[in-house]
């Protein structure tokens, strides 16, 4: 590992935890092998949603319509998610036991109402930057690992746009969980990443 690796923590946030709003099943027990690898780099960078309350992504927002829907938001296909991660709130909160001491960044998303927002780097409409892209190319990044939650959303297209936008880009597959609408939407998200070139490790990587 080099000063050229950046680690990303996508959304380990109470919300998407076990007892959240949008719980990923046995998404806690990524947290130590998160902590785990947190050690092998110098450069550290967390995502965070970061919704307001009126956001169109929420089906509560939308009289009759229920979570897991789809509906057409200004043009672009939006599952409709139960309240999560609003601002200022407990559930949008990372989790105590998600070590933090070292990051160098945090780059919150989802906050246009209008648009959602998987990816750490771009919201749905690729209408909104978070920065990061241009954080890790300062930083002299060439090489991105990318980890949290969940692994068939936010953590998937923010793979895509890291390696898309040239980085070289892992997936960390032991500290990530999916949430799996359907049951097969974390398996068809590693194959997706994998044929894009996406390389997939786990932590033992870090040790050899």
């Amino acid at each position: 590992m080099s000063k050229k690796d950046a680690l990303i923590i996508v959304d380990v946030q109470y919300d998407f935890l076990p007892g959240g709003a949008l719980a990923v099943s046995e998404g806690d027990q990524i947290i130590p092998a998160i902590n785990q690898i947190q050690p092998y780099f110098e450069l550290i960078v967390a995502t965070q949603d970061w919704h307001p309350a009126e956001h169109l992504s929420f089906a509560a927002n939308h009289p009759g319509k229920i979570p897991g829907e789809i509906i057409d938001l200004d043009g672009i296909d939006q599952v409709l998610w139960p309240v999560h991660c609003v601002q200022g709130s407990k559930g949008a909160e990372f989790h105590q036991d998600l070590d933090n001491s070292n990051w160098k960044a945090i780059f919150q998303k989802g906050m246009n109402p209008r648009v959602d927002s998987y990816s750490g780097f771009f919201d749905n409409a690729r209408r909104g930057d978070t920065g990061l892209a241009d954080f890790l190319r300062k930083a002299g990044v060439e090489r991105i690992f990318v980890c949290g939650l969940a692994q068939d959303y936010c953590v998937k297209f923010t793979a895509l746009d890291g390696n898309s936008l040239g980085f070289e880009t892992f997936l960390i597959q032991d500290a990530t969980k999916a949430v799996n609408l359907d049951a097969n939407d974390g398996e068809k998200a590693l194959q997706e990443m994998k044929s894009k070139g996406i390389q997939l490790i786990d932590s033992s990587y870090f040790q050899s």
